[in-house]
């Protein structure tokens, strides 16, 4: 049922042979840790639509560091700030933005997954995610300071799940820190792409 939002947007893009990107393997949901409701924000957002967006460097699971601002002229970025890697709605929503690449490449955009975890734990949980295409990086250490300089850092020490919009001179174009409980609706982000895209 989750994934009928993705394999819709696949419909639409004419991406094919979605279903396997989704890490929907009866293995891999078992090793998966439901955490229970939780309350759905629990941060103040220190950052705000318009302002420059705060630079940052952090590792990825690639093994290189990634640096916000190498995208600066370039690209425009979307931060998919997620809780914690193996719990239900992260393991479901990363896949889903597998399936619509063709819509970030349309749009000039990028990708870059943020949690709090370490690099070996990310290490293990894209590859049993499947085929994840952005770079997926660690704000371990010091622990959750992206996510804090943003204003998405949760009491427990998990980010929120948040989407950050930045364009390619390096402003935050919207901002959407949503139920943490809940999977983003991909029509926000569809709108934001490309309006982003669209703007002078």
């Amino acid at each position: 049922m989750k994934s009928k939002g993705w394999l819709l947007i696949a419909a639409l893009f004419g991406i094919t042979a979605a279903a396997p990107a989704l890490g929907e393997s009866l293995a891999f949901k078992e090793q998966i840790y439901d955490v229970g409701h939780l309350k759905p924000v629990d941060s103040v957002l220190k950052v705000a639509e318009g302002e420059l967006a705060p630079d940052f460097t952090l590792p990825s699971v690639g093994g290189e560091k990634i640096t916000l601002s190498g995208y600066r002229g370039s690209k425009h970025v979307m931060l998919s700030f997620v809780p914690a890697a193996w719990t239900p709605v992260c393991s479901d929503q990363w896949p889903g933005y597998t399936i619509a690449r063709p819509l970030f490449e349309q749009n000039d955009a990028v990708i870059l997954g943020i949690t709090v975890d370490n690099v070996p734990t990310l290490f293990a949980w894209t590859r049993q995610m499947g085929d994840i295409w952005f770079p997926v990086l660690s704000d371990f250490w010091p622990h959750g300071q992206v996510a804090d300089r943003y204003g998405v850092l949760r009491g427990d020490g998990t980010a929120e799940r948040a989407l950050i919009f930045i364009d390619k001179s390096g402003k935050i174009r919207k901002i959407h820190v949503g139920d943490i409980n809940e999977r983003p609706k991909l029509d926000l982000i569809v709108a934001a792409l490309k309006e982003m895209n669209a703007a002078p």
